[in-house]
């Protein structure tokens, strides 16, 4: 187990991946990395996660098993590509109503883009906002999601209380994040492949290899699973579990308002 990790939240307030920044700094330099690869967001994860991402995102609406019907809504948190957004409301036969919040405004541009052009833009609203301070009343959604952008909250035990806030009483909590790898053989190679190959595939892709580094950076410093499963229960979270897919290189975390 890689020693940041055994902190309860990996120190994540002040860490831009491993380099330690000034309480407060973290958020901008997050917000450059998304910026530089909003246009190839997709493809990023498809690098990152060797196409897994797909798969892993399909069992998280599976998880959730939205309600077909049209007073179910839902936020997804990080979102603003609208990868999750669109195949929940596809999951409801387009009855479901979501709400896609990023703090990212190029993110949220291409999410808006995407939804126009698969006729789901009716379904969906587009918020530029902070996961720390959500511009919603108490109690408005059935399910919050968030997938593979809780680690690049500053301080997430603040954005796990709000998402307790928001959610309406029997409402669920679902995040989807690169996780520790429970398998040491599977650890080494996946090791060599986020530390060589990642940054050298994203300088391919988008001419820099920054971001990338960044983001791989960043999984090893996020809590590992019973660390961030204890921190969803401190937000006030019950029958909070966690499943790890590919051998936990992620893992889909779950919790109830109730």
């Amino acid at each position: 187990m890689a020693e940041t990790r055994t902190q309860a939240d990996g120190g994540m307030e002040t860490s831009y991946g491993f380099r330690e920044v000034n309480t407060g700094e973290k958020q901008g330099l997050v917000n450059d990395v998304f910026h530089k690869v909003a246009k190839r967001y997709d493809v990023m994860n498809d690098v990152m996660s060797v196409g897994m991402h797909r798969i892993w995102k399909d069992a998280m609406i599976n998880a959730l098993n939205p309600r077909k019907d049209a007073g179910y809504r839902f936020l997804d948190v990080a979102g603003g590509t609208g990868d999750i957004a669109f195949r929940i409301v596809e999951a409801s036969d387009k009855q479901a109503k979501g709400t896609v919040l990023d703090i990212n405004g190029s993110m949220l541009g291409v999410g808006a883009e995407r939804a126009t052009k698969k006729k789901l833009a009716d379904n969906l609203t587009f918020v530029e906002a902070n996961a720390e301070e959500l511009p919603f009343e108490n109690n408005s959604f059935d399910a919050y999601t968030i997938a593979f952008g809780i680690r690049n909250v500053p301080r997430i035990d603040v954005a796990l209380s709000e998402a307790y806030r928001v959610l309406k009483r029997g409402g669920r909590l679902l995040v989807l994040e690169f996780s520790e790898v429970d398998l040491p053989l599977l650890e080494r190679v996946y090791e060599e492949w986020s530390f060589k190959a990642i940054p050298q595939f994203g300088k391919m892709i988008t001419g820099d290899a920054e971001p990338y580094q960044y983001l791989v950076e960043s999984i090893r410093k996020f809590p590992n699973q019973e660390n961030f499963a204890t921190m969803i229960r401190t937000a006030g979270f019950s029958r909070v579990s966690f499943t790890n897919y590919t051998g936990g290189i992620a893992a889909l975390h779950s919790g109830w308002k109730l």
